[in-house]
This record gives structure tokens, C-alpha cells and sequence, in this order.
């Protein structure tokens, strides 16, 4: 076989499409050559390829097949939502298309044919994807409730500017509950009724969230998320991850993160401000959370004692 030619420069390294390639100028014969893997019809690639993005990895399965959009695990990774870890050597890319639509089978791509409204998908960088609120739905069917509970979480919660470019939730609680309202029958529908009810607004996290459904599913009373502390000359202190303010006890989730020098000393000096404070700090670790985390919730559990809750009280 003889030696290719380099591609054009805006198709090196990338997966690229037939139309991609006509516009390029690529020839019929530079696009059969076997140094091109192909990833169905229409589709091609340098058979070795640096790591990319998923959004770069999905554009032209979504482009070769018309009336699709990213959806359910693909649109979760794209929405950086919270998931279960996959196979990683599998690539498979999930793709929704409405019912009533022709078949479609092709390498690589796990199709999904369902109802879906013009108003559930959104673009992203230029990528038809459903909407947050109707990944959300889509991903009950296959999720426990806590992670449903989860996932609904990281779809409400308030991001910080500074940290990631937007202060505005992926959607909100109503959002959630119009989907529910409009896909009546839909698989997983009551599930995701069940977890819309512990939505809550101010988890920073998944272990927040399965943290605080394992204090609740104890019989504790529900901590509030994210809340500041303020003094009583009205400074704005710290906000625990969670917090019972009417028994000034805060509970901070400390994951893997915690273990380096920096943020140990960010730890000690935060404990300082809650011994300063007079508050009560309790510190839960992922060691905390085996067995439902009821090792976790036994922990709050004497600190709400100690402040003076009752559970009958």
C-alpha cells in the first residue's frame, strides 16, 4: 500500500465525514486508502488519534444521520452531570431520534426512538443535545433513585462564575416537573417523580446529595445546603456543605482532594472558625459512606444529641 498523503490540516486527527471531505478537497481514493479506520458509512478517521473531546468524537455521527441528537449517557458527559463510571473501552455514543422515524443501525451508535418535542433539545458548541431537564428523564429509567436524586441536583444547582464560567442552573425544579408532566407513561416515570420530590437547590455535589438522603432516610431532620453562617453583627462567614443553624452544627464532606498540604491547612483553619463561631463541626470522609452511609448519619446523629435534639422532640 502506498503512503497517503497528509490530510488537509482541518482534518487531521479528528473523525470527519464524507461531506467534511469533499469540502476539504479529499479524493474519492484518499478517503478509501486503508490508513483511514472506518466508523460506519460516511464516517472516517486517522487510525491513530490523540484523545478528544466528546462533543468533537460525536459531531459527525450526529451530522451523518439526520433528525438525531445527543442524548442519554452522551448528553449526561456533555453536561458534565453526575454518572456512573462506564467502560471506557467501549465508544458508543447515544443518540435520541422521535418515534415514528425510519431505523437506524450503524457501528458505534446506540439509537433511541422516542417521543421528543422541538423545545427538549438545545445546541451545545454547535450539537443538537436534549435538554438537561430532558436527559434527566431520559436517564431515570436506568438509574437508582438516589442517583436520579443526584443527577436532579446537579441540574438545579446555582454554579459559581468564578469557578466555572456561569452563574445560571443547567434548569430548574420546574423544568424537571414540566418533563415529567408531558411524557406521561414514559419508562422510569415514576421513579423519577419519587426523586423529584428530594431535589433539592444547593448541593455542591453527589456525595452531598447521598449524604443528605442517607441523614434523612435515618430520621434525622433535613440539613439546609450551602447556607451561610452569619454572626450576629451580621458577617457573612463560611457555608457548610450542610448545616442545622438552630443547633450550630455544620458537616462538611471532605473528599479525595483533602488529602493534599494545601487543603489541609484551608481544613485546620476552617475547624478554627468553628470552634470560634461556636459551632459544631462534623467532618464526613468516603469512609463514612459505606453500608447506605449510616456510618455518616450515626455521626450527625450525635452531634444533633449533643446540641439537644430529641428525636421524639
Amino acid at each position: 500500500m502506498k503512503t497517503a498523503r497528509p490530510l488537509p490540516k482541518e482534518l487531521r486527527g479528528l473523525p470527519f465525514t464524507l461531506v467534511d471531505a469533499s469540502v476539504a478537497e479529499v479524493s474519492p481514493r484518499r478517503w478509501r486508502h486503508g490508513s483511514l479506520e472506518r466508523l460506519g458509512r460516511g464516517i472516517r478517521r486517522e487510525a491513530t488519534m490523540a484523545a478528544l473531546p466528546l462533543s468533537v468524537r460525536v459531531r459527525p455521527f450526529i451530522e451523518v444521520n439526520e433528525r438525531c441528537a445527543a442524548s442519554h449517557l452522551t448528553a449526561v458527559e456533555l453536561f458534565a452531570l453526575p454518572q456512573r463510571r462506564q467502560n471506557e473501552a467501549l465508544e458508543a455514543y447515544h443518540l435520541i431520534r422521535p418515534e415514528g422515524a425510519a431505523y437506524l443501525a450503524r457501528p458505534y451508535v446506540i439509537v433511541h426512538r422516542m417521543r421528543l418535542f422541538e423545545d427538549e433539545v438545545m445546541m451545545m458548541n454547535g450539537l443538537p443535545v436534549t435538554t438537561p431537564e430532558r436527559t434527566w428523564l431520559d436517564m431515570a429509567e436506568f438509574l437508582s433513585l438516589d442517583e436520579v436524586v443526584a443527577m436532579g441536583d446537579s441540574c438545579v444547582r446555582v454554579p459559581r462564575q468564578e469557578f466555572e464560567g456561569r452563574d445560571v442552573p443547567l434548569c430548574s425544579i420546574a423544568d424537571l416537573q414540566r418533563m415529567i408532566d408531558r411524557h406521561k407513561g414514559k419508562r422510569g416515570l415514576r421513579r423519577a417523580k419519587e426523586a423529584l420530590e428530594l431535589v433539592r437547590v444547593g448541593s455542591d455535589s453527589p456525595q452531598e446529595t447521598l449524604l443528605r438522603l442517607a441523614i434523612i432516610r435515618s430520621g434525622l431532620p433535613e440539613p439546609e445546603l450551602n447556607v451561610p453562617i452569619i454572626t450576629d453583627d451580621g458577617i457573612r462567614q463560611h457555608q457548610p456543605d450542610l448545616s442545622y443553624r438552630k443547633y450550630r452544627i455544620g458537616i462538611e464532606y471532605e473528599g479525595e482532594h483533602h488529602g493534599d498540604d494545601q487543603q489541609i491547612v484551608r481544613d485546620i483553619a476552617r475547624s478554627e472558625r468553628y470552634a470560634a463561631l461556636g459551632w459544631t463541626e462534623v467532618r464526613i470522609s468516603k469512609r463514612h459512606m459505606v453500608n447506605d452511609a449510616k456510618p455518616a448519619a450515626a455521626k450527625v446523629l450525635v452531634a444533633l444529641a449533643r446540641a439537644g435534639w430529641r428525636r421524639n422532640g
